[in-house]
């Protein structure tokens, strides 16, 4: 048995070891592929990041496929149990990294609009692809800087699906509609340090900050809405002291994180955490990090004609979810109104032994060509 078409693009794409953010030559191939069927391929650099935007047509609707070459670092080598970037057949998976998060992915997007545009060589509106190789890193010169271009030449999209890992159990049990933003804060807590012998010449900046940690934890920032759960709020770190077991510390340095939905902004979170630290009369500097804004697609044409998509090549009736972490989505929603992400299952990605089912190949390319043949009209 002939090995199928999309196995031996995600085989090729993962033997090219594109760490963040080098592409190391995966948007050519797919750009040689792209060509040969009718679309117009872009090479776009900035910095060091290489992006490819690939257009077919010019009307509308344009429905892009988005997604990533760049990949994480492997970690130790020798915990592998095969080269991860030799793309390796075993017990029926497809092991490398990259595997699942998301050459598989890009592979499968690009066979779905092979075998469309041959079915359907004159279709009505456009399809697209959006790929970068700075997704896994700062992600500042790869979508963003390609959605602000495609915005200035006044290019609109209508529908994108990015190929995030986004499958739970089983292929098609989860899409994303949306992502929760991310917003980060690191404060300096102000004390005064001192020998602990002699409390009352020093101002301990975490007993100060003590009272003023206990609200933040207890406050009820929101309760999220019908698509997002409440908004979070953790503290990843808390730094203070000089290592010596009898100095009062000068001062405390704390980050933390808020995961929040769309029932708040980053404006509101950041008046009420400043109105405790003040209510509490701390002396404090606080810099903020705005990491992605949430973004929402409500179900519409596109979710729906996915989820009927996945129906008929997978027999999974597919949930409409916005947990998990940031993507490039969030950039895309900026000039798109109808993003959602869908992908293979999630469960090896960043890990050792990235993997995925190689019997889910060929159902992902399903999905994304019917998606293709529901939203784009004969012509």
């Amino acid at each position: 048995m002939s090995k199928s078409k999309v196995l031996e693009l995600a085989s090729a794409l993962i033997e090219r070891p594109s760490v963040t953010p080098d592409d190391a030559g995966c948007q050519s191939m797919l750009a040689e592929r792209l060509s040969a069927v009718g679309f117009q391929c872009e090479t776009l650099c900035f910095g060091e990041v290489t992006n490819l935007w690939a257009r077919r047509g010019s009307g509308a609707p344009l429905l892009v496929f988005a997604g990533h070459t760049d990949v994480v670092p492997t970690g130790p080598l020798e915990q592998w149990e095969s080269d991860p970037f030799s793309a390796t057949e075993r017990n029926g998976r497809l092991y490398g990294r990259g595997a699942a998060d998301m050459k598989s992915s890009i592979a499968a997007f690009v066979v779905a609009a092979e075998e469309f545009v041959a079915a359907n060589p004159d279709h009505s509106g456009s399809i697209g692809l959006l790929i970068t190789s700075d997704e896994e890193g700062p992600a500042v010169n790869g979508t963003v800087k390609v959605c602000e271009l495609l915005q200035e030449r006044g290019e609109r999209l209508d529908y994108c699906i990015v190929g995030e890992p986004t499958s739970v159990s089983s292929l098609g049990d989860t899409i994303k509609n949306g992502r929760r933003g991310s917003l980060s804060g690191r404060l300096t807590v102000k004390g005064k340090q001192g020998h602990v012998a002699y409390p009352h010449l020093a101002r301990n900046p975490v007993h100060l900050f003590a009272p003023a940690l206990a609200d933040l934890v207890t406050e009820h920032w929101d309760d999220g809405n019908e698509y997002f759960p409440p908004t979070t709020f953790q503290i990843s770190n808390l730094h203070a002291g000089t290592g010596a077991t009898n100095v009062v510390p000068g001062i405390a340095v704390v980050d933390f994180n808020f995961r929040f939905s769309t029932a708040s902004t980053p404006e509101s979170l950041k008046q009420r955490v400043h109105a405790i630290l003040d209510g509490h009369g701390l002396e404090y500097e606080l810099d903020w990090n705005l990491g992605g804004e949430p973004f929402l697609t409500p179900r519409g044409e596109l979710s729906n004609a996915l989820i009927d998509a996945i129906a008929t090549a997978t027999g999974v009736q597919a949930e409409l979810s916005t947990t998990g972490g940031t993507s490039d989505g969030r950039f895309i929603a900026r000039i798109c109104p109808q993003v959602v992400e869908f992908g293979p299952i999630n469960a090896s990605i960043h890990q050792i032994n990235e993997h995925i089912a190689i019997a889910d190949l060929e159902p992902l390319k399903n999905v994304y060509r019917g998606t293709l043949e529901r939203l784009l009209p004969r012509a």
